[in-house]
């Protein structure tokens, strides 16, 4: 098979072959031809129906992603290249890009690790804000007890009272 552009090369397709699983039944696929045709899919944005034909049949290979991004053989491959490279010392962190106009994940989406107290603390103080905006109210307002820079309150939280 002659290699068209953007398809793998023998040392690329030796790091993803062994994570591609075989079908149950069946001849065996060439796999190295399915994906190449996944990635021509995805590079180009063409529908699959105008898949080229030197890659089989558009449903065969539409079939062969499905099956693989529902079995989750995408992510498992992904982790497998990150960790490969990173063994190598190939992993560069700063070309991660993400755009936080339309990502939002809980902080455990993240990983992020808190010790519980800490954790504890800024949950309630979050209710506590939110209780204090739905009454029109500010911290210093809500507790005439406390005096001075509301900065200087609960660990340099001021509940956005600047902006209320």
């Amino acid at each position: 098979m002659v290699m068209a552009r953007g398809e793998l090369t023998d040392d690329e397709w030796s790091l993803i072959d062994p994570h591609l699983p075989l079908g149950e039944r069946g001849p065996i696929p060439d796999l190295r031809r399915q994906f190449n045709a996944v990635m021509w899919r995805f590079r180009t944005g063409s529908p699959w129906r105008d898949l080229p034909a030197e890659y089989g049949p558009w449903s065969t290979v539409y079939d062969r992603f499905r099956s693989w991004a529902t079995t989750g053989v995408f992510e498992e491959l992904m982790q497998a290249m990150i960790a490969e490279a990173a063994a190598r010392g190939q992993a560069d962190l700063d070309l991660v890009s993400v755009d936080s106009t339309t990502v939002r994940a809980h902080h455990h989406a993240a990983g992020m690790v808190m010790a519980p107290e800490l954790l504890e603390a800024l949950e309630k103080a979050a209710e506590q804000e939110k209780g204090l905006r739905q009454r029109g109210k500010t911290p210093e307002t809500a507790n005439p007890a406390t005096t001075g820079n509301a900065k200087t309150n609960a660990g340099g939280y001021d509940g956005g009272a600047e902006y209320g």
